[in-house]
């Protein structure tokens, strides 16, 4: 017998066919994670305790650091979101060290008045470095505190002189595809893109950062720069960027265009607007062991107090 059926649900709705698959291969790994956690196949990956990798100096910033102590080296580099390197936590630790970081430039254009394209050595010098100690939040429910180190994007936004019609920032992400496993998955359309409004982008918090624990970025973190974000989920925080773009009107995001169902643009972390999969209102901190009591996520990922005003009058459950 043939049926028709009915439904309210909308083609937008439905989330691609290689997000989901890709999301059921998360969830296996995610399983193994705790047991996979600092074991590396590539004689290349980062598989220290200790910090590695070039020396980059930095001031500490204690006005715009957390007082968590911060996880450790092998914490922050063997378990990574970096999706063009694959979807398991461990596969850019694996994969990233065939990244290719010279030469390196980075863009900067748009709505602004003086365009500019800056080799990376340049950039690192354009201000002075400082060491923050940001807490980080994922989507996924999992949160680390790291030592970044780097300046304010303010410091290079205002280089470029940005017009009147700038009023969004736009960050795109590098594609080496020979070298960038995951590129070929089609788990999203590449470049990797995110963006924030131009307030957000200004912000003293809004960190461009160029390494960790007093070392330059490793690839898998995002190298050779990316910018953090701290009061907001980790995908907004792009890696190894190689453009900004200043423009008028909101961009779609990489994960608004795949899944706009789940991630909004905001993806400001809000403890009390549950993922459609699982809740957001506790976190696990990774290093803490995997049977460790969870911790309440804060709202703001803790940084109320200074971004909070930014969204006065918004709705955050729609704007999410």
């Amino acid at each position: 017998m043939h049926h028709t059926w009915k439904t309210d649900t909308r083609p937008s709705d439905i989330t691609p066919e290689a997000v989901w698959r890709e999301r059921r291969r998360f969830l296996r790994q995610a399983a193994l994670a705790p047991l996979a956690l600092g074991v590396m196949s590539r004689a290349g990956a980062a598989s220290n305790d200790a910090p590695s990798g070039p020396v980059l100096a930095a001031r500490k910033n204690a006005r715009w650091s957390v007082d968590d102590p911060p996880n450790s080296w092998r914490d922050i580099t063997t378990y990574n979101n970096f999706y063009e390197f694959g979807t398991g936590k461990g596969d850019p630790a694996r994969y990233a060290d065939k990244l290719r970081l010279t030469p390196w430039t980075v863009r900067v254009d748009g709505a602004v008045r003086r365009p500019l394209t800056l080799d990376i050595d340049a950039l690192r010098k354009l201000a002075p470095q400082e060491e923050r100690i940001y807490r980080l939040r994922c989507v996924e429910a999992w949160s680390m505190v790291i030592p970044w180190i780097g300046y304010p994007l303010a410091q290079l936004l205002k280089q470029a002189e940005p017009t009147e019609d700038a009023r969004y920032a736009v960050f795109t992400s590098v594609v080496q595809a020979d070298v960038m496993p995951g590129v070929q998955e089609g788990i999203l359309d590449w470049p990797y893109v995110e963006g924030l409004r131009l307030d957000e982008a200004m912000h003293p918090l809004t960190l461009l950062t160029f390494g960790l624990y007093g070392h330059e970025l490793p690839a898998q973190d995002g190298a050779p720069m990316r910018v953090i974000i701290p009061w907001k989920y980790g995908f907004k925080s792009g890696k190894s960027l190689v453009r900004i773009h200043l423009q008028a009107t909101q961009p779609t995001t990489s994960w608004m265009r795949a899944a706009p169902q789940e991630y909004g643009f905001y993806a400001n972390v809000n403890p009390a607007v549950p993922h459609p999969r699982w809740s957001q209102a506790t976190e696990r901190r990774i290093g803490s062991g995997f049977f460790a009591a969870r911790i309440p996520t804060l709202p703001f990922n803790g940084y109320a107090q200074d971004v909070a005003g930014l969204y006065q009058g918004m709705d955050l459950v729609r704007n999410f």
